[in-house]
């Protein structure tokens, strides 16, 4: 499988490009935004890259592809101008191109609470909301998605293990950044994923068993 990670140099992209770069079963096509990212997506083994701007037009990212993994984000220290523009906008037209491009398997690296953005504090309920608006978007696509809600990230190793449900009863926690970017790439052909809404923190059931398990 031919996949685009947007967002490749974030966090978890990073781990993501990392981990599908060392996969017999797909190719990794890495979104980046400036040429000196290059070297970076080099050394962590992605078959292709792509120079894209999440804001303009990137929809010739998207040729050749079988699968989309969205892990971009405008980062904490952004104001509601980039959120709108990137997690919301962007987001939103990646699932667009997606679709024109005939792709059929979209992740989307989403986040806790987007389902009920009213709920969030008021110093980060424009994050929730905009990632709701993108989740939407893509659950009234036609493509096969899968959308992750990971809860507060951390830069701890990745444990491999994980709790993963369709509703976390508490928020209490939270995940490394390489656990979450080792789920979106199991998920790809996981057939339990499809067109399902997972939420996810760190656990004690290994990956590959929690995701075809949930409920």
């Amino acid at each position: 499988m031919n996949v685009l990670v947007i967002g490749a140099n974030g966090q978890i992209g990073k781990h993501i490009v990392k981990m599908l770069g060392l996969s017999t079963q797909h190719n990794v096509k890495a979104m980046i935004r400036k040429e000196e990212q290059i070297s970076t997506m080099e050394e962590l083994g992605a078959d292709s890259i792509v120079i894209g701007d999440l804001e303009e037009d990137f929809s010739h990212a998207f040729s050749d592809v079988d699968a989309v993994i969205f892990t971009a984000g405008s980062g904490g220290d952004t104001g509601k101008d980039m959120t709108e523009k990137i997690d919301r906008e962007a987001a939103i037209k990646s699932v667009e191109y997606a679709e024109n491009s005939n792709v059929k398997r979209y992740v989307m690296i989403s986040s806790i609470g987007a389902d009920a953005p009213e709920k969030a504090d008021d110093n980060i309920r424009h994050y929730i909301e905009a990632k709701r608006a993108a989740d939407d978007a893509l659950k009234e696509s036609g493509l096969t998605y899968t959308i992750l809600r990971p809860g507060p990230l951390s830069n701890d190793d990745g444990q491999g293990t994980v709790k993963a449900t369709k509703k976390l009863d508490s928020y209490d926690g939270s995940i490394p950044r390489e656990d979450v970017a080792n789920v979106a790439v199991n998920v790809l052909t996981l057939d339990e994923t499809y067109n399902e809404i997972i939420e996810l923190l760190s656990g004690d059931t290994a990956i590959g068993e929690a995701l075809k398990t949930f409920k």
